[in-house]
């Protein structure tokens, strides 16, 4: 779910008080991090659209809508925390697991298949393993973004008349963590420790509670929108960050 993968020949820099640290870090394409970190920098700029034939132009001030209960936030804040504490666990599979279907699939896609995917996804444990990579914690932090989205017709009686009206179907929590990775670096005693803030796009049927997730690593607001096409378009994504700690 969480941090990064990068091309053949592609440092990663971190930083150090006041200037950038001269550790570099040279990861191959084939030698991929952890599970989201394949698939939140795969998708590229791929695109898709909600079901039922909707158009880019439909606005959320279009469909009905309802504020949403700080239950449903704690709720999802809860499935994050608990997810991470599957992965910092080494069950690297909760995360495919629980991978949200609509971003799951645009990935497969691109990838050429759900089997070629899955096939990726095989054994990354083993490859953090080799290269020296841990998680040390995973954990929400911060102030929870809900949204509601999805729109789909629902029928409702006013006035004693049965009406269809277009409502939200789902809701979507933008969680913000924080995650610390421990990496042993070759002829160096001391473990490097990146600190990485970013957040978990958390969504779930209304009523159901029942939540998948997208990692936001790589995500901008045109990735989300053009899956949940009623988003606001000024809409305001948590920060991504890596630090090293010292």
């Amino acid at each position: 779910m969480i941090l990064w993968r990068v091309a053949d020949g592609i440092a990663l820099a971190s930083l150090t008080r006041g200037h950038a640290a001269a550790i570099h870090w040279v990861v191959k394409t084939k030698q991929l991090f952890l599970l989201h970190a394949i698939v939140v920098l795969s998708c590229g700029s791929a695109t898709a659209q909600q079901g039922g034939g909707r158009t880019s132009s439909l606005s959320e001030s279009e469909v009905a809508s309802e504020a949403v209960p700080a239950a449903v936030v704690s709720s999802a804040v809860a499935a994050v925390a608990k997810l991470g504490d599957e992965v910092v666990l080494g069950r690297y599979q909760a995360a495919v697991d629980r991978m949200n279907p609509l971003w799951k699939d645009r990935v497969a896609k691109r990838m050429g298949g759900m089997e070629k995917l899955d096939a990726k996804l095989e054994g990354v444990a083993a490859q953090m393993v080799r290269q020296g990579i841990s998680m040390i914690s995973f954990k929400p932090q911060g102030k929870p973004q809900p949204h509601e989205v999805y729109p789909g017709k629902k029928t409702v009686t006013e006035n004693g008349v049965k009406v269809e009206k277009l409502v939200f179907t789902k809701w979507m929590i933008l969680v913000p963590t924080t995650t610390r990775f421990r990496i042993m670096r070759e002829g160096n005693p001391k473990p490097l420790i990146i600190e990485s803030t970013g957040y978990q796009v958390a969504i779930s049927d209304k009523a159901k509670n029942d939540w998948t997730f997208i990692d936001g690593a790589s995500l901008n607001a045109n990735d989300l929108r053009s899956l949940f096409i009623t988003l606001p378009r000024d809409i305001k994504l948590p920060k991504v960050e890596k630090r090293e700690v010292r």
